[in-house]
């Protein structure tokens, strides 16, 4: 597994990353709590005709640092130190959640860099509602930190999942999900949730010039509509399209998620490949 170094507001990283495929470069950013691993689906299906590097953002999986404070623009540094490493000039940038706020930062901070942006559950500010949601996912994984209970876990796919799981679902299979998930959570989501708190994407909107797909979960109960309008109102080449699923789409429908992905990309591939640039 290649990584590389990140410089961080306090201190270093070393940013462990996935390369698979060649083509054009593709950049994944995950989400708050996962890791690399959540891509895996998307990499399937696109890594014939993309150059695909996933890094862990710190706190989870491969990447160390300095185990401190996380920004936004700290995040955005690791995704940028792993594509340059990884020798992409420019890439299609997507992201999940806190990784499609981190792409959006990068796309706003480094222009030129960004080819096509995907941003599925991302927003642009937490506001009142949002910030009180992650501080108690803080109060949940400190609980358990004390405890050794699950509390945070058994939360998670009822904040993420949406009816077309619960309607296919029993108590065994939520239990074998939890289970599931007690593997899965990274060790530093309670310092990506501290990063979440402090979104402000406002100042940075305005300098993404990358054509923007906006893609909302029809049933996400962490993300209101009102965040996909001001993504939509604040990236000038931007659209919106919806997937029917909950916030945790990438888990809850797989390959739904990276087909709508994978299309969006194909897309821009041969938009790019038109002469004069068409759209």
């Amino acid at each position: 597994m290649p990584t590389t170094t990140a410089s961080l507001s306090h201190g270093e990283a070393t940013v462990a990353y996935d390369r698979t495929g060649s083509g054009p470069g593709l950049v994944l950013v995950h989400g708050t709590g996962a890791a690399k691993e959540q891509w895996q689906p998307l990499t399937g299906v696109v890594a014939d005709r993309f150059t695909v590097v996933a890094p862990d953002l710190s706190g989870s999986g491969a990447t160390t640092d300095h185990g401190g404070p996380l920004t936004v623009a700290d995040l955005a540094d690791e995704v940028l130190a792993a594509a340059d490493d990884a020798g992409l000039d420019t890439f299609h940038l997507a992201g999940h959640s806190l990784g499609a706020v981190v792409a959006a930062h990068l796309a706003g901070t480094r222009p030129g860099r960004v080819r096509s942006l995907a941003l599925h559950a991302g927003w642009v500010r937490t506001d009142a509602r949002m910030a009180a949601e992650f501080r108690h996912w803080l109060a949940l994984l400190r609980a358990d930190a004390r405890h050794g209970t699950d509390l945070f876990i058994r939360m998670l796919p009822l904040m993420a999942y949406g009816p077309r799981y619960w309607e296919r679902t029993d108590a065994d299979a939520y239990e074998a999900l939890v289970g599931a998930l007690a593997g899965f959570v990274a060790p530093g989501t309670d310092r990506q949730t501290e990063a979440d708190l402090a979104v402000d994407l406002r100042p940075l909107l305005g300098r993404i010039t990358a054509p923007t797909l906006v893609l909302a979960s029809a049933h996400d109960r962490l993300i209101d509509a009102g965040q996909q309008e001001a993504l939509l109102a604040g990236i000038a080449d931007s659209r919106y399209a919806e997937i029917d699923a909950g916030h945790g789409a990438p888990g809850e429908d797989p390959e739904g998620f990276a087909a709508r992905l994978a299309a969006f990309l194909d897309e821009r591939v041969a938009a790019e490949r038109t002469p004069a640039g068409l759209r």
